[in-house]
């Protein structure tokens, strides 16, 4: 099983999602995490709570009853539910901390998010509020990279990657919404590596109504100028 456990009891599961391998997935005989799961549990049911793109690794909380299920998924919405991320850049940015505020369109087509401009919120009233939130956690100047913190308020999809990529920040290795240089990292740090990571989730345990605090280290080669830091 690719996917790693880090804690369980009766009515919850912790991971580790490595990058590369999807949360879901429609393909036939390709392996995602919720098939690793139900496998291992040896059962159909299984609640997801929240998702992280396939090229991205960090953490994932699974309900293994409806009740957890409803219970957590009431925190994600409610913003009890925390999730914190790991990722570098090329460069170093304007302003160490900010918060981006940005609509999202979501192209199915293309398999992207869009951010809309104010003028365009008519043509895609689909659009959806993404807020997120960015501090400077080191600059390694020799390497010219910069390691952030980052938190988002809303799940939109490929929210990070798309916000950053408009603020003129992409995130090294993303061969999407990269321009050239971020695209570029990908190669020469070894493959599909996008430097991105969930690396610390908080939520209150349905049954038991603790603080439950998680954090891990981040293992893409696109981390590996700032080992020093974790």
């Amino acid at each position: 099983m690719k996917t790693e456990i880090i804690y369980e009891d009766k009515m919850l599961l912790v991971v580790r999602k490595p990058a590369g391998l999807a949360v879901q997935t429609a393909r036939v005989a390709q392996a995602d995490v919720a098939s690793e799961l139900k496998n291992y549990l040896k059962t159909p049911y299984l609640g997801v709570i929240h998702r992280l793109d396939q090229p991205v690794e960090g953490l994932l909380v699974f309900a293994k009853t409806k009740e957890a299920a409803a219970a957590l998924s009431g925190q994600l919405g409610e913003g009890v539910l925390k999730k914190w991320y790991y990722t570098a850049i090329c460069g170093k940015p304007v302003a160490e901390q900010g918060e981006l505020v940005d609509y999202l369109y979501k192209d199915t087509k293309a398999n992207r998010s869009l951010v809309v401009g104010q003028q365009d919120r008519i043509r895609y009233p689909e659009a959806k509020k993404a807020v997120l939130r960015y501090r400077l956690l080191v600059y390694a100047e020799e390497q010219d990279r910069s390691l952030l913190e980052i938190q988002i308020d809303t799940g939109r999809f490929h929210q990070i990657r798309a916000q950053m990529a408009h603020a003129g920040m992409a995130l090294l290795g993303d061969v999407k919404y990269g321009e050239a240089e971020a695209k570029g990292t990908s190669g020469r740090q070894g493959g599909d590596n996008l430097a991105l990571c969930a690396y610390y989730l908080e939520f209150q345990h349905p049954a038991q109504k603790k603080r439950m605090c998680f954090q891990i280290r981040p293992e893409g080669k696109a981390f590996s100028c700032f080992h020093y830091i974790f």
